[in-house]
């Protein structure tokens, strides 16, 4: 797991009792009862066994102090340590107790609105035609103008509502709708939807749909005119063909009758789907392709065949945030040759069509394609790329001085600080070796899971020294080896977890070996008396509030973090570390928990070969 210094406020006191930070009290005492019996002095012969737990009793007690008291827990979670410190002193230092009570409500005041948007979300769209050639004509260069909004609200568990509207202006014509939709659902397997609309297309309808397997899906609607009287009647059947592909078949019975077959797959690389409808006066076929070159930026081709349409499509783009997405495509076909540009920002998008030319010359065409591409590569290599570079370079140094800042507040060097930390995470180890040994033999006797080596610490020295196979000197300074705390976290039932939002250098036998810099847990385990080294890496979902990634059905939510699909047995759990939306790449593997998305790895299902790789914030 990849990690960066800058991000929440620490976690290191739910980090040494092992617990989430969204943890209840009752688990916070729970966790702190176990970790007392392991760390008690009382529990040493040895004197020198006896100091070291005697320091480490003393850690836990005093994070379950602060943990354990409400009000100081949320001082904890919003300035870790630094406020606490300044809320408990006397003095002058009595401002910062009223500044933390102003920033405790404000957050309060923050999730409230965070709650509200979650019941209440809008989403709009804004397209524009252009025209280059009319332009050049001296009509103006805007073709014509589209809009259209909704917003979905849930009016109870089980109910919820849209309501939506869309006005279109092309040259000296235009129109508008205004629709809405009551969706009710009327058991697990079954939900029901009534519609109307009025405007250009005024109707009203209604639409259920059931869950006839777990593979398979039947929706039933009609629909009445209500400007010329019409009925229109559509069944749809939809079953999972795999993991990662759908299927479906739509039949239309009215004025257009039709059928229609489509197919669409997602996976974690690439998504696919095409479509061929046949009706009574017209006929089309269309397929689009996504390749996704990494958690950023994609490609796309796609195609549309018909009695209306003749057109391929090819463009990309790129994620700027976790919200917003840029994408440019270039389009040719029967209607000319045209440049999109589109905006994606939450649940709002701009689209930009520029039509270049209504004739389908050769040189322009190869043109209209070839310039902007050419363009794209050389800001990426040498404006964009060298940015991003030179940025996350000041980060790094920005949060070397701010640690160094902080040390030399104690008037310690940094050396004699990580030198101490390291020191004690060795300490603590030696009093969690016998348990960790019991624990891996127990493992070992059953097959399970076995940590055989695990290392914590700079991802650039362990990114060489995997590319060398070998640690040198400097690489070994920057890692420490982390194999007795993680077979000792491992349970009864052969699950680790290490808990969303938790610093992984707070836990009990980790330590941070290289201040203000990205932080990379590797771990090689064996399974069932197979050893697995493959490198799994996990990337963010655009979406934050989507429940799986490409290639992963998505699984019921749940209250706990217990897995419960029968053909997969939980192996290693880890929780995402503040960065929503995280997956593997295993195929077999699931997603569950919408709140705090969870990885779960199988290896009995993984390939032989692998180095688990997990990406998160914290340190």
């Amino acid at each position: 797991m990849e990690e960066e210094e800058a991000g929440p406020p620490k976690r290191e006191l739910y980090a040494l009792l092992q617990v989430s930070p969204e943890a209840t009290d009752e688990e916070i005492r729970k966790a702190y009862r176990h970790w007392a019996q392991v760390y008690h002095p009382d529990k040493c012969q040895d004197s020198h066994m006896k100091q070291i737990a005697t320091e480490n009793f003393q850690r836990i007690c005093e994070a379950y102090e602060i943990l354990s008291d409400e009000y100081r827990r949320q001082v904890y979670d919003i300035y870790g340590m630094e406020g606490i410190n300044s809320g408990l002193e006397l003095g002058p230092k009595l401002n910062k107790v009223e500044e933390l009570k102003e920033e405790l409500e404000r957050l309060r005041k923050r999730k409230e609105e965070e709650k509200m948007l979650a019941h209440f979300r809008p989403s709009g769209t804004i397209l524009a035609h252009l025209s280059l050639p009319q332009f050049l004509d001296g009509d103006g260069i805007i073709r014509g103008m589209a809009m259209s909004s909704e917003v979905q609200s849930h009016l109870s568990k089980r109910t919820g509502i849209a309501m939506g509207g869309n006005l279109e202006v092309n040259e000296n014509s235009g129109g508008g709708a205004a629709s809405t939709v009551l969706r009710h659902q009327l058991s697990p397997v079954s939900s029901i939807e009534f519609m109307a609309s009025a405007g250009l297309r005024a109707l009203i309808g209604v639409q259920t749909t059931r869950n006839l397997s777990l593979h398979s899906t039947a929706t039933i609607a009609i629909a009445k005119s209500l400007r010329d009287g019409s009925i229109n009647l559509s069944n749809t059947w939809t079953r999972q063909l795999s993991e990662t592909a759908n299927g479906n078949i739509q039949l239309l019975l009215g004025p257009e009758s039709s059928v229609a077959v489509g197919w669409q797959k997602k996976e974690e690389k690439m998504s696919a789907s095409g479509e061929l409808k046949i009706g009574t006066s017209s006929f089309a076929a269309s397929a689009h392709y996504t390749h996704r070159f990494s958690s950023k930026s994609h490609g796309r081709i796609a195609g549309r065949f018909g009695s209306t349409a003749l057109e391929v499509e090819v463009g990309g783009g790129r994620k700027l945030s976790n919200f917003s997405t840029v994408r440019m495509l270039y389009t040719i076909g029967i209607q000319g040759i045209f440049w999109k540009f589109e905006l994606h920002r939450g649940g709002q998008k701009l689209i930009i069509p520029i039509l270049l030319s209504r004739h389908l010359d050769p040189v322009f065409a190869t043109g209209a394609f070839v310039i902007p591409t050419s363009l794209y590569f050389l800001l990426k290599k040498f404006v964009v790329k060298p940015y991003y570079l030179r940025r996350e370079k000041q980060k790094t140094l920005e949060n070397k001085e701010r640690t160094s800042a902080q040390v030399w507040m104690l008037r310690l060097p940094e050396e004699v600080v990580v030198r101490e930390a390291r020191a004690a995470a060795e300490k603590a180890q030696l009093l969690l070796q016998t348990v960790a040994n019991r624990k891996r033999t127990r493992q070992s006797e059953t097959n399970g899971l076995v940590i055989t080596n695990a290392v914590y610490g700079s991802s650039k020295a362990l990114k060489k020294a995997n590319e060398s196979r070998e640690v040198n000197n400097e690489s070994a300074s920057e890692v420490i080896d982390v194999t007795i705390p993680l077979n000792f976290l491992i349970n009864d039932s052969g699950q680790l977890k290490l808990h969303e939002g938790v610093k992984k250098s707070g836990i009990m036998g980790f330590c941070d070996p290289c201040p203000g810099e990205p932080k990379l847990l590797r771990v090689e385990y064996t399974y069932g008396g197979q050893r697995y080294e493959k490198g799994i890496v996990n990337r963010p979902v655009p979406d934050e509030h989507s429940s799986a990634r490409a290639g992963f059905p998505t699984m019921p939510s749940a209250e706990s973090t217990t897995l419960t699909y029968s053909r997969v047995i939980p192996i290693l759990i880890l929780l995402s570390e503040g960065k929503p939306g995280l997956t593997v790449t295993s195929s077999r593997t699931k997603m569950l928990k919408r709140k705090r998305l969870c990885q779960v790895l199988c290896p009995s299902m993984a390939p032989a070969t692998s180095v688990l790789s997990f990406t998160g914030d914290g340190g």
